[in-house]
């Protein structure tokens, strides 16, 4: 099989220190054809420095030009959908960073489209490759955990709103922490659930120490244009009475810089995520079972390439385009709840 071509759409950090690595690395699979970002010197600058022949400025010539096969959106939130459309329609595969959308129904299109064109869409939700995901799954497979019926999914920061980008802008991410980082474990709560929808969603948005100010842990925001939740939490019920709780934080006033951790509780077993603990009986006694030799991985490698097995046809564990819809969704339903 020949190599695919790939462009990225976006020139800043996560292109820069994610993608192009791991594409990089793929090299027998994919090849680089060009950078495209609104600042065409920046985006020859990043072209320049890995090598990649075409640099652009405007994703019409891109796709005249370049003729990729594959794209990588790297952009704000609130082009992920316009540039979607735009590289479905060009025959493209489509590997987008998270969130999907800004809302559920621009999800709903893009995947829409994608089947239309028999094309794969898939988003970057990599902490699905970190190895103690992947044992829970094995234990989940063998029948230790049992049946899931509730999950505690956290990711917070005590003081990391982020001083740069645009974090804190509505127009261009379409909320804060939930959007940005909540999304994460989000998915994969949902994941050890078999991707159901709840019946139920109950949810709160705050921005009081965004909107106040203080000391940040990645660097300075203004508190006068901060326009999303620094903080979220969630109620999601299943129709099978499995639940999650989900919170997400850019800033809430606890005493760990930060946490990111899923507690999951089944009917023989429950495990906690991060490290890697299985809460269960051995020999009719309680017990709690480590795996000191989980090894490390490079979860943006092993997407990128679970990625590209999805566009081969391939088994896959990479976000689906019908995933997306419903994690969109959810989101979605959060918001509209904590706005009532």
């Amino acid at each position: 099989m020949s190599k695919r071509k790939a462009a990225i759409i976006g020139g800043g950090n996560i292109a820069d220190k994610n993608h192009i690595p791991a594409l990089k690395q793929l090299s027998e699979q994919v090849e680089i054809v060009a950078v495209c970002g609104r600042d065409l010197t920046k985006a020859r600058a990043l072209a320049d420095k890995y090598d990649i022949p075409q640099a652009f400025d405007n994703t019409s010539e891109l796709y005249r030009q370049a003729a990729p096969d594959v794209v990588v959106i790297c952009t704000p939130n609130n082009f992920h959908y316009p540039q979607t459309m735009e590289a479905l329609t060009n025959g493209c595969h489509v590997f987008c960073e998270k969130p999907p959308a800004l809302n559920a129904q621009h999800a709903r299109e893009m995947a829409d489209l994608a089947a239309q064109k028999g094309l794969t869409l898939a988003y970057n939700f990599q902490l699905r490759q970190v190895s103690e995901w992947n044992l829970l799954m094995r234990c989940k497979a063998d029948g230790l955990i049992g049946d899931i019926y509730h999950i505690k999914a956290n990711f917070l920061r005590r003081r990391g709103i982020p001083g740069w980008g645009y974090f804190t802008n509505k127009a261009m991410q379409g909320g804060g922490a939930l959007m940005d980082i909540g999304v994460h474990v989000l998915d994969l709560a949902l994941h050890a659930l078999d991707y159901a929808m709840p019946d139920q969603v109950l949810g709160n948005t705050y921005d009081f120490i965004g909107k106040n100010g203080g000391k940040g842990l990645l660097g300075d925001w203004n508190p006068a244009t901060f326009e999303v939740e620094d903080g979220a939490t969630a109620y999601l019920s299943f129709p099978n009475k499995a639940s999650i709780m989900l919170s997400a934080s850019f800033a809430l006033n606890m005493k760990a810089e930060k946490e990111r951790n899923l507690e999951i509780f089944g009917s023989k077993g429950g495990a906690t995520l991060f490290p890697f603990l299985l809460h269960t009986e051995l020999a009719g006694e309680l017990a709690d079972v480590q795996f000191p030799f989980l090894e490390e991985t490079d979860i943006q490698l092993k997407n990128t390439a679970a990625f590209l097995d999805a566009c081969d046809g391939k088994p896959s564990n990479v976000c689906t385009a019908e995933q997306g819809v419903k994690l969109q969704a959810i989101v979605e339903q959060i918001y509209q709840s904590a706005e009532r």
